[in-house]
């Protein structure tokens, strides 16, 4: 092994919350660097965990004392420890005793994945039968169509240079993508004139 160095990520839900129990139990590892946040582990996008993403390089070995630390969802879990393995590093998770460097981990991830995308295939299927019984039942209408009527307004400020496609979506109260249907949209129809 090169000369890694030993991370460390622990996560507390709360400020009230007291992250020592899990610290105590990572100490053992010769932890070169904490990287310790107070957040909820709902979504990824947390500072610590992106500074610590960021911070990691090749043979580096990221501990946590358990997966709910790194992520709640398996997709988030599968998601955040790929990103760890792609900058050639591994991770430790030591209450399901997991780690990467292993041929059980690697295979642990293996099934982690395979049910990760079972979950993403039966929601979506679900999703679908649903909207399937509600068209039958003339229920299910779609999504409503967004119309901006002076979306040309927008189109020429961003052409201008005088705001960003995420400050006009902002702005217009909706998604970046939504903007760039309405913008193409707004295309179209100033070429067919």
């Amino acid at each position: 092994m090169g000369g890694g160095k030993n991370i460390a990520y622990v996560r507390v839900s709360t400020a009230e919350q007291n992250e020592t129990r899990q610290k105590e139990a990572l100490k053992k590892y010769d932890i070169d660097k904490w990287f310790i946040e107070k957040a909820s582990g709902k979504d990824t996008n947390r500072p610590r965990l992106q500074e610590m993403l960021e911070y990691i390089r090749e043979d580096d070995t990221v501990y946590v004392e358990e997966f709910s630390r790194l992520g709640r969802s398996t997709a988030d879990l599968l998601n955040t420890v790929q990103q760890i393995e792609d900058v050639g590093a591994k991770f430790v998770s030591l209450k399901e005793n997991f780690d990467t460097k292993t041929p059980t981990g690697k295979l642990q991830m293996t099934m982690m994945a395979a049910i990760a995308e079972f979950e993403r295939s039966m929601i979506l299927e679900r999703q679908r039968e649903g909207i399937a019984i509600a068209k039958r039942e003339g229920k299910y209408k779609g999504r409503k169509a967004v119309s901006v009527p002076n979306i040309g307004t927008y189109y020429d400020k961003y052409m201008r240079r005088k705001g960003t496609k995420v400050s006009i979506a902002h702005e217009l109260g909706i998604s970046r993508t939504t903007l760039d249907k309405l913008f193409r949209e707004y295309e179209r129809s100033s070429d067919g004139n």
